[in-house]
């Protein structure tokens, strides 16, 4: 036999041990138990990167990867690392302080809570967690909006009775309590604050540890997965709150990849769903499932409400958006840029381009998008009519399409947002695209998260809407920022004209 046979034959050997060995791993893979014991949670003093995270235990459904985020930092922060007052507190990973109410072992089930002193409130994950839906007073939730007009508030949010979740405590005996938590851990680390209806703190407070042969499950998931309440699921900016919030947790508890999702609430179907649907990697809602359901890894996402960006709105947040290159080189703890990072994770679930740079005048003209309100049906208790916030909108728009056409710097193209009536995506697509964002203020100008940098914001504010929301994100995010305040709720045409020809100079255009 020659050489080359003989080589021949060696890599034919090889290939076949290769896919043997293959074969041998996807069988012990998709055949272990369901009761198998979970891997153990990671450690403390370890933080694994979520780019280069083991793949998670007896995986059965597909996981979205995380993209690659030109914004995204290291998330891995010990606890001298964020200062309480710091921006990487309130936006980034200020969840340093851990605390563990229940340790894995001999494949039990393990909890533990990641406690931020600076929001004044808790992710919690645990392993070998049950959910009982039966227990959870609530409406079914995911049905048309068309199908349950008029029905209360009340209906859709959860009510816990007690076990509506509960945790494998191992043998019989091996735990001396009936619940997980007592009073004086939800008022230290789940605090209700503001909050009237703190679902969340209700949630772990209910939790059960059942021990021996008690915990059995019709189903298991073994993803991580993410459980999240909302509350003003239909408001844009309450829904970016909460979606910043879902995307931390999933961040701080170093999930290999996109989290699936369960909405432990009883909301109608809306069109926000989309994006939930684009950013993580399923989504069921827990009155959905037939039976009791068991998680290998859950992650309790704090309230929307509880975030910075809520929490800005009544404290003074000393933060200012800068570029991720520039922290990595000099950390500073008045910059941030995890807005940014957040916005790029928002474009990139839509699969839309994130290395794009606006600089000098663009080939085909600056595109100046105006924000529109409009009327829609946007949740059961909504009469369809939206609150004006400026009262000859139409007017404005009207001029800004005669200034715009016989505009002599350079090619202006004003774009109609009618966001109430486009897809998610295509919102998402329009403020990238923007130069220049002008609007009367309202939810829809949320989406400036999602802009690119260099992009002007020009907010119209009536006077019984002076609010900072989107000045505060501008600062977050580093963008420029402009505003003019009106007497009422009407706006001269002219003085709107003049700020978007200083704007487009200063572009120079």
């Amino acid at each position: 036999m020659n050489r080359r046979n003989v080589l021949l034959l060696r890599i034919l050997f090889f290939l076949f041990a290769l896919n043997s060995f293959s074969l041998f791993l996807y069988f012990i893979h998709h055949h272990s138990s369901p009761s198998a014991p979970p891997p153990p949670p990671p450690s403390s003093s370890l933080h694994l990167n979520p780019h280069t995270y083991l793949t998670p235990f007896n995986q059965t459904h597909s996981s979205k990867p995380w993209p690659i985020l030109p914004s995204y930092l290291p998330w891995s922060q010990t606890p001298t690392s964020a200062p309480r007052r710091s921006c990487e507190a309130y936006f980034g990973n200020g969840f340093t302080r851990r605390h563990d109410l229940l340790r894995a072992r001999g494949g039990a089930g393990w909890f533990r809570c990641w406690h931020s002193e600076t929001l004044r409130s808790s992710v919690c994950e645990g392993g070998r967690l049950r959910m009982v839906p039966e227990r959870i007073d609530m409406a079914a939730g995911g049905e048309a909006l068309a199908a349950v007009i008029g029905r209360r508030e009340e209906e859709e949010l959860p009510a816990f009775g007690n076990g509506a979740f509960e945790v494998d405590g191992g043998e019989e005996g091996a735990v001396d309590r009936e619940f997980l938590v007592d009073r004086e851990f939800l008022d230290r680390f789940v605090p209700r604050g503001e909050i009237t209806t703190h679902t969340m703190r209700d949630l772990i407070g209910k939790i059960r540890i059942v021990g021996g042969e008690g915990f059995e499950c019709d189903e298991w998931i073994e993803e991580p997965t993410l459980l999240v309440t909302r509350f003003e699921y239909a408001n844009l900016f309450h829904t970016v709150t909460d979606w910043y919030s879902a995307y931390v947790s999933s961040r701080v508890t170093d999930l290999p990849n996109r989290p699936h999702l369960v909405f432990v609430d009883g909301h109608c179907m809306a069109p926000l769903e989309e994006t939930w649907k684009a950013l993580f990697s399923s989504l069921r809602y827990a009155k959905n499932f037939s039976g009791s359901v068991c998680f290998r890894h859950a992650i309790l996402s704090p309230l929307g409400y509880e975030t910075a960006l809520f929490k800005g709105l009544t404290e003074d947040i000393d933060c200012y958006g800068a570029p991720a290159q520039e922290l990595w080189q000099k950390p500073d703890d008045h910059k941030t840029a995890r807005l940014s990072e957040f916005g790029e994770m928002i474009r990139a679930a839509f699969g839309l381009p994130l290395n794009i740079h606006r600089s000098g005048k663009p080939l085909f003209g600056h595109n100046v998008l105006f924000v529109r309100r409009e009327d829609y049906l946007a949740h059961p208790r909504h009469g369809g009519k939206v609150e004006s916030r400026l009262s000859n909108e139409q007017e404005v728009f009207e001029s800004l399409k005669s200034w715009s056409s016989s505009y002599k710097g350079c090619k202006i193209n004003l774009v109609n947002g009618l966001f109430a009536h486009m897809s998610m995506k295509d919102q998402v697509r329009a403020i990238q695209d923007a130069s220049v964002i002008i609007g009367a203020h309202g939810a829809g100008l949320t989406h400036i998260v999602s802009a690119l940098p260099k992009t002007v914001i020009l907010e119209i504010i009536s006077s019984q809407f002076r609010r900072p929301h989107f000045a505060y994100i501008a600062r977050w995010k580093g963008l420029e920022y402009h505003a003019i305040n009106l007497a009422g709720s009407h706006a001269e045409p002219g003085t709107v004209i003049n700020n978007l020809v200083e704007i487009m100079r200063s572009l120079g255009c």
